[in-house]
């Protein structure tokens, strides 16, 4: 019997309606899902196809900056004085060392590395990915390299890594000039950015930081290459895409000669001073050396504290480039005062006065003295210069006045910068009225004058503006600015000429790139006089000075075969009483005088003048201690001036040396 109450009538019909409403929502669903889909896959694909492209490529490809050779300099004969040297050091890569701690325990046996060393070293592991090498030991020696080479099938994952580094041949000799590369800090960084370079520098890591190296910086560096490569998500280089070469830097071939530097660092040995050579026809700075001196090496890979405490603690100063730093002048001023005399028709080539040993202005006690106390006598152009009679200048200083003579002065590139290719120049000081003023807001006086008149009082002038100024009085009014690079060039050798319309080697590259210097015009026209005899009064003078016998310059160029022409100095460095005497023995050294002295040859058309500077000297002035060494720079110039063959011979062996070993 079939209980009625639970009996239940499907309908088909619905259940199957209901079905169909399902799977159409359902199947509505699937079809929006791969729509979606494939909008998202055409958005991927299609429209942000770049910018995909763009990110997975620079995760799978770096572009990594290769450094430049930096530019080589060489001196006037084709002397290498600066150039990239090898350096080699051993690295480490971490993974491929089966154990760290006892690799490095072995190869600090072997290479005597440091503690401080293996420390650094272990400070860099943790912080450095392990498949990157690591630096070990830097700048190894010949015989450390040669050492590990033989053992290096013990050290799996241990190599030696060389890298060009800046040297200079001739240290010490070269650094006031050249200058030296350091490694890039904060501030190079922000002058780098000033100038949008910071790209040419990521892989660089020298930069100049003194003298032609600082100066040349732009024409030296070159410009940074790239290499393309693939790397792998770890950072891992797998291989090499594309690679472009970077350009080397520019040579430098110098006015300066290598030569010259030795001769002037051999005469300057046990002093403070300088010495600065110019070729009167173009203005190339032939010689500049300071004493002392210092090597650049020391900056090249970073100066230790204790050498860098010891050049900045000695009181000799080695740092200070003396030969653009300022002195009194003392006599060597009195033929510029000469000139203006003339110029000023305060005296003639044979007007004279009376020189008793001492001057005194109308109406005032105080009286100036003459170095020779007994005085000269009745003196005229010619005998002040070749005596360096002080009277005759105070008297004419006196009648110029202050105005007149800085006037004239200023023509003559003092207390100002000369223009010289090096950044570290000082301006010197020409005092003047106005000068006086606007420093120390005081007035000038009538008894100032009179010691300006023999380069003394506020006088400061350096050897590089008193060759210049010299170079000027030589040319008689022509002026040709100072400077020190005399060709720019790519991958040449250049003969020595004397002016840069002169051929070079006819076996050069046609690729060879060759920018003869530029002689820079100066911004001041020549100086022209109301009598153009006068500078030839005084250029005889100065002749007197060394041919007359008697003469302050006399002693110390007897016998030369060449003619030459010059004006001793001694500039009083502590201030006398009226009536003190000046002892050298009983004065304290930093208190004595300095020696001053310069010269030309030969008379008739000059082609090299020199400045002398000496501090200090212990006994007598510049007749003594400042000619003789201008005599000796003079004896090296005009006696190896027939020997450039064997002189270019030396050069075009250094130079194949050069390329051989790839240095360039």
């Amino acid at each position: 019997m079939v209980n009625k109450k639970h009996a239940t009538i499907r309908n088909h019909s619905a259940e199957a309606n209901l079905f169909i409403r399902r799977a159409f929502i359902v199947l509505l669903f699937v079809i929006i899902a791969i729509l979606v889909l494939f909008n998202n896959a055409y958005n991927l694909q299609i429209n942000s196809y770049e910018k995909y492209q763009t990110s997975s490529n620079s995760n799978r490809i770096k572009l990594l900056s290769v450094a430049p050779n930096r530019g080589l300099i060489y001196d006037r004969n084709g002397i290498l004085l600066a150039e990239n040297k090898p350096v080699f050091s051993l690295e480490i890569i971490p993974e491929q060392v089966d154990n760290i701690e006892e690799t490095i325990k072995s190869l600090s046996t072997l290479l005597a590395i440091s503690d401080d060393k293996q420390a650094k070293f272990f400070k860099n592991l943790s912080s450095k990915r392990r498949f990157k090498p690591i630096e070990l030991l830097s700048r190894l020696s010949e015989e450390q390299v040669a050492l590990f080479s033989a053992n290096q099938h013990k050290f799996m994952g241990a190599f030696i890594e060389a890298r060009l580094k800046r040297h200079y041949p001739f240290g010490e000799l070269t650094t006031h000039s050249l200058g030296y590369v350091g490694r890039i800090n904060s501030r190079d960084l922000v002058r780098l950015e000033e100038k949008n370079q910071t790209k040419n520098y990521k892989a660089t890591r020298n930069i100049g930081k003194l003298g032609l190296e600082k100066y040349y910086e732009d024409l030296l560096h070159g410009d940074v290459g790239y290499q393309e490569v693939e790397v792998n998500n770890q950072g891992r280089v797998i291989r090499t895409l594309d690679f472009s070469p970077p350009t080397p830097g520019k040579n430098l071939t110098l006015s300066l000669d290598i030569e010259l530097q030795v001769i002037a660092q051999q005469t300057l040995e046990g002093k403070r001073g300088s010495i600065v050579a110019i070729d009167p026809r173009d203005g190339g700075v032939m010689a500049m050396y300071s004493n002392p001196s210092y090597d650049g090496n020391l900056f090249v890979h970073g100066i230790s504290t204790k050498n860098y405490k010891k050049l900045t603690g000695s009181k000799d100063l080695p740092l200070i480039n003396r030969a653009v730093q300022g002195y009194p002048p003392a006599s060597t001023i009195k033929p510029f005062m000469a000139l203006i005399g003339l110029e000023e028709n305060i005296i003639t080539p044979s007007s004279k006065i009376w020189d008793p040993g001492w001057y005194q202005i109308d109406g005032v006690e105080k009286k100036y003295r003459d170095w020779k106390k007994w005085g000269h006598g009745w003196v005229d152009l010619s005998r002040s210069l070749e005596q360096s009679c002080n009277i005759y200048y105070y008297d004419l200083a006196y009648k110029l006045g202050i105005d007149r003579i800085s006037h004239m002065m200023e023509k003559f590139g003092f207390g100002e910068y000369t223009g010289i290719d090096l950044y570290e120049e000082s301006h010197g000081i020409l005092p003047s009225a106005q000068w006086k003023r606007a420093t120390k807001n005081k007035a000038w006086y009538a008894g100032e004058t009179i010691s300006v008149g023999i380069g003394q009082s506020f006088w400061l002038v350096t050897p590089l503006q008193l060759a210049q100024a010299t170079s000027i009085l030589v040319n008689k009014g022509e002026i040709n600015e100072p400077h020190l690079v005399k060709y720019i060039h790519n991958n040449a050798l250049i003969i020595e000429s004397t002016t840069p319309e002169e051929e070079i080697d006819s076996e050069l590259n046609e690729s060879d790139e060759i920018l003869p210097y530029e002689v820079v015009e100066s911004s001041k026209p020549p100086i022209i006089l109301k009598n153009d005899d006068n500078w030839q009064h005084v250029l005889d003078g100065l002749h007197n000075t060394v041919k007359t016998v008697g003469a302050t310059a006399h002693n110390a160029f007897v016998n030369t075969h060449y003619d030459a022409a010059g004006k001793t100095g001694s500039a009083q460095v502590a201030s006398l009483g009226e009536d003190e005497k000046y002892d050298a023995a009983t004065t304290q050294e930093n208190q004595r005088d300095n020696a001053m002295f310069i010269a030309f040859a030969p008379f008739d058309k000059p082609e090299i003048v020199i400045a002398v500077a000496i501090e200090n000297v212990a006994k007598g002035g510049g007749a003594t201690n400042a000619a003789p060494i201008a005599r000796k720079i003079m004896d090296q110039y005009f006696g190896d001036r027939y020997t450039k063959n064997e002189i270019h011979s030396f050069m075009l062996a250094s130079h194949s040396a050069l390329h051989k070993h790839g240095a360039h």
